[in-house]
This record gives structure tokens, C-alpha cells and sequence, in this order.
């Protein structure tokens, strides 16, 4: 049998189904905004685009980091789905979304929230895990040697 499992890739980002979820979310408004006018296009889908680059960014971004910073990017990244979920409601209310439209971009908005949530409770908890109290007698000569894979 040939080997089935998928190849890890250069970038640890790629391998992490948030992102691809994000990236999947960005095509989605895309093709969303072909068929507006260019005014709803300009004011109200650029913008979202624009805030839905930012949650596949942030995730990018804070995956080369230590887990505390990878925490804050993702938080960051959550920020962006808070202004993505603003601007479905002004394009709904704008008549730029139809309320299927809408209805599917909140959908999406509330899952990626959620993966977002348990990646951040995920990396918290493993970074508190790899606390250890400090005995004043302890050899710190290799302190600085940490790995923090996640």
C-alpha cells in the first residue's frame, strides 16, 4: 500500500485546519462579491476581505512564534472574526448579502471563532504544564533550551 498520510509542509501554518478554513473563507467572499455593484464592492466586501486576510495572517504570523505569542496572535486573529461578523451584518443590512448569504457567512465566522478558541485553551494549558517552580539550588546552565512545539 502506498503511504496515505499527508506530507507535513515547510510552513507549520499549512498543516493547521484554521487556516485553511480561513483561506476558504476569504474565497467565499470573493465569489460573493462578483456579483455586487461596485459600490457595495468597495465599501462593504473590501473591508471584509480585508478583515478575512487578517485572520489567515495572524495565523501565519504567530505560528514562528513561542506558544505565549502564538496565544496572542490567535487572539488577534479572533479580533478579525469579530470585525468579519460586523461587516456580514452591514452587508446584510446593505442588501450586499442575501440572508442565506449571511446566514452561511456567520456560520463560518462561529466555527472558526470556536477552532480559534480551543487552539488558544489548548497552547495556554500546555505552556502553564511547562511551568516549573524554581528551587534556588537548581543549575541553570541551560536555561534558554526550550522547545515549545505544539
Amino acid at each position: 500500500m502506498e503511504n496515505q498520510n499527508k506530507p507535513v509542509s515547510f510552513f507549520r501554518f499549512e498543516d493547521l485546519r484554521i487556516y485553511h478554513k480561513s483561506l476558504d473563507y476569504f474565497n467565499w467572499i470573493i465569489e460573493q462579491a462578483k456579483a455586487n455593484n461596485p459600490y457595495e464592492q468597495k465599501f462593504i466586501l473590501e473591508p471584509l476581505a480585508n478583515a478575512a486576510i487578517k485572520i489567515s495572517v495572524n495565523i501565519a504570523e504567530g505560528s514562528s512564534r513561542h506558544k505565549l505569542q502564538f496565544v496572542n496572535f490567535l487572539k488577534d486573529a479572533k479580533t478579525a472574526v469579530r470585525e468579519c461578523v460586523v461587516l456580514s451584518t452591514m452587508a446584510f443590512k446593505s442588501g450586499a448579502f442575501t440572508n442565506q448569504q449571511y446566514e452561511q457567512s456567520k456560520e463560518i465566522l462561529v466555527e472558526m471563532t470556536k477552532m480559534l478558541g480551543a487552539m488558544i485553551v489548548s497552547l495556554q494549558r500546555s505552556t502553564n504544564r511547562e511551568e516549573v517552580d524554581i528551587d534556588p539550588k537548581q543549575d541553570f546552565n541551560n536555561v534558554g533550551e526550550v522547545d515549545f512545539e505544539y
